[in-house]
């Protein structure tokens, strides 16, 4: 009974956690090294190890800055190639969109076939977005008045909203000034992304 025991314990501790690609934002942000631990506890509370895209070895910073950002861009893929999915931050990052470079992991991500789960700490969708950013006449923006706003109710760009696993981005209200802080959104992805990969867990032993 004990040697039975101790094998069901062992078994469950040799269980392999799912890796989450952490995407986001959150690396030019001014506490990054702490918005980092406080996801990665989250991740482990979740059965989920989370892996921050600064997790890689930092590059020679003798090297060139051409240099440096091609290495920390193959470093970003092999994490994610690593991974068994990506959670990613779409909240809207320095204009009316999400980040460019998290825009640009989730299809990386989805090309290799893994599961993306993404929120937002902006209830406004896109189109609502983008009208109020037309209004502002901001000098710099290239949209041209004459030209379409995707209409779709979606939270962001459609190839990016319809690449999750939830068919759009999970939405949390939080307070202003709070968009790229807030964990609470990031948190109620990862429930659903660990509900997700338990149940494609089941699906793969039969259960």
């Amino acid at each position: 009974m004990l040697r039975s025991r101790k094998k069901t314990a062992s078994m469950r501790t040799s269980v392999k956690r799912p890796r989450a690609y952490l995407a986001g934002p959150d690396v030019f942000l001014q506490h990054v090294t702490a918005i980092a631990a406080c996801k990665k506890r989250l991740c482990a509370a979740y059965g989920m190890e989370g892996v921050f895209p600064l997790d890689e070895a930092m590059v020679e910073r003798r090297r060139s800055p051409a240099s440096i950002a091609r290495a920390i861009g193959a470093a970003n893929e092999a994490l994610i190639r690593e991974c068994d999915l990506v959670i990613a931050n779409c909240s809207p990052f320095r204009g009316v969109s999400m980040d460019a470079g998290t825009a640009y992991e989730i299809g990386y991500a989805r090309a290799l076939g893994k599961p993306v789960f993404g929120y937002t700490n902006n209830l406004a969708d896109y189109k609502r977005r983008a009208d109020r950013y037309r209004r502002l006449g901001d000098p710099l923006s290239a949209d041209a008045t004459n030209s379409v706003i995707e209409d779709f109710g979606l939270a962001e760009n459609l190839m990016v909203s319809t690449a999750m696993v939830t068919r759009d981005l999970v939405r949390t209200r939080v307070k202003p000034g709070r968009e790229l802080v807030d964990q609470r959104g990031f948190a109620r992805c990862l429930a659903l992304a660990a509900k997700a990969m338990t149940t494609a867990s089941r699906r793969r032993r039969g259960g």
